[in-house]
């Protein structure tokens, strides 16, 4: 019973949020249903002492990254550079390579620390207008852009600034360049397969005479022929971010070392900040906020003129974002205080490899919340000592377990439930039941990876 408890919190969340609902709301009914179910005089003191305790600590810790990442993004959007970078990809590869191109537009513009949300609105005009005019199925666009923006540039690909990368140093007390070569591998993995299979339904559609259709919704208006930024300064934000983020990581360590005392002259007491864990964070932002700089300094005419609407759209946006996944992770600290959890954790428990064991239990609970950094909360949180010390006994660097994490994340998250791939069939104006299946490719794709990377791991030992 107390297994079945847990387990119908877990399926009722994922139910209510493939419907639609607020996970923000339905989180803590779900999380306090549970202990209502085992023990209801706890219900307040699991409220207050658990659920709000983790969220409000979340929050604390990661929504300067949400903040920063969408008014970066954003900015990019408004002062006219993401234009400028798709039509020097388009020019670049040529049209007739339109898939390669709207991937690696959404790749760079992803690694370059430009939101997943804003990255699909800035790309789908410009992919409706390639794939119109080479006369591929609008249907193929979501899987398309999915491989770009929400695979091995999220989550494999090290020092990418997404959350999916940042939250596992915390827990591992690395940083986000954790495990480059592997990463690398893993993204090199997800490109070719991802691109050979899009391609192989291209060519099926093409063979079946199935052209780009007519009759869809959403249609974005012709693409204006404007005066656009130079692709190099466009590009050069993002450069930046990545540039910076690596070099505030070193500083940061060398700085403030693995801990901090906090003491101002108003102060009573020293505040102890434990900067080995922060210092990822730090650096993500320290390079959001340059790359943000930058682009007021590169286009300021541009941006100041839509700042203002543009600002309040990327803090509703990451608002959002983060109060969905710290109430994800909430959720997540109240079911694993529940004698049912024990029952669940002891069952992955059972996987004998501490790596595979990290990788499916993180994928397995991205995939029933609909959220990677939602899903990898909640098993961290719950099970990130366990994952240490099985990594610990047999030998494997805390550099590895972070890569595994992060790119298991990035796996069955996306479900026909998760935010992200609701947000991008609307944005296209298509259905599940037309374009779903490539998105459910891709992700089989990104969880495939992972076991890969793992398997790399132990055949070469590289890190």
């Amino acid at each position: 019973m107390d297994f079945l408890i847990a387990l119908g919190a877990l399926c009722f969340l994922m139910f209510v949020a493939y419907r639609g609902f607020s996970v923000i709301l339905f989180a803590p009914i779900a999380a306090l249903g549970a202990v209502l179910l085992t023990d209801p005089a706890a219900v307040p003191a699991a409220f207050s002492g658990v659920f709000m305790e983790r969220m409000v600590g979340f929050i604390k810790d990661y929504f300067p990254v949400f903040l920063l990442g969408a008014v970066f993004g954003k900015m990019i959007e408004i002062s006219g550079f993401s234009k400028s970078i798709v039509s020097a990809v388009i020019g670049m590869l040529g049209e007739s390579r339109a898939m390669l191109s709207i991937v690696l537009v959404g790749a760079l513009l992803t690694y370059g620390g430009v939101s997943l949300f804003v990255v699909v609105f800035a790309v789908y005009p410009f992919a409706a207008e390639m794939f119109r005019q080479s006369h591929i199925p609008k249907r193929l666009i979501p899987g398309t852009i999915a491989l770009g923006a929400f695979s091995f540039t999220m989550d494999s690909l090290p020092g990418t600034p997404q959350i999916q990368n940042i939250i596992p140093t915390t827990y591992f007390k690395t940083t986000a360049f954790a495990a480059p070569a592997l990463g690398i591998i893993g993204a090199i993995f997800i490109l070719i397969v991802g691109m050979t299979y899009l391609e192989w339904q291209r060519r099926r559609a093409a063979a079946a005479g199935e052209g780009y259709g007519e009759g869809h919704t959403n249609e974005p208006p012709p693409m204006e022929h404007e005066q656009l930024a130079p692709a190099w300064l466009a590009m050069l934000p993002l450069f930046m971010v990545f540039g910076l983020n690596k070099l505030f990581t070193v500083l940061i360590k060398d700085g403030y070392g693995a801990a901090y005392d906090l003491k101002l002259p108003a102060m009573a007491a020293p505040v102890h900040i434990s900067v080995d864990k922060l210092q990822a964070v730090w650096a993500v932002e320290g390079a959001l906020l340059a790359g943000i700089i930058a682009v007021l300094v590169f286009a300021w005419r541009q941006v100041s003129a839509r700042f203002a609407e543009g600002g309040k759209a990327a803090v509703a946006g990451a608002l959002l974002a983060s109060m969905n996944t710290a109430s994800e992770y909430g959720f997540g600290a109240v079911i694993a205080t529940l004698p049912g959890f024990i029952v669940i954790r002891d069952a992955l428990g059972a996987i004998p490899n501490p790596l595979v064991r990290e990788a499916v239990t993180v994928t397995s609970l991205a995939g029933i919340t609909g959220s990677a950094s939602g899903g990898m909360s909640i098993a961290l949180a719950a099970m990130s000592k366990d994952f240490i010390e099985a990594a610990n006994a047999n030998g494997i660097p805390m550099e590895v377990l972070h890569r595994v994490a992060s790119m298991a994340s990035g796996g069955m998250d996306t479900l026909p439930h998760n935010g992200a791939v609701i947000t991008l069939l609307m944005v296209c104006g298509l259905t599940h039941k037309q374009s779903y299946k490539d998105i459910f490719a891709v992700t089989c794709i990104k969880t495939l990876a992972v076991f890969v990377v793992i398997g790399v791991y132990y055949a070469t030992g590289l890190v």
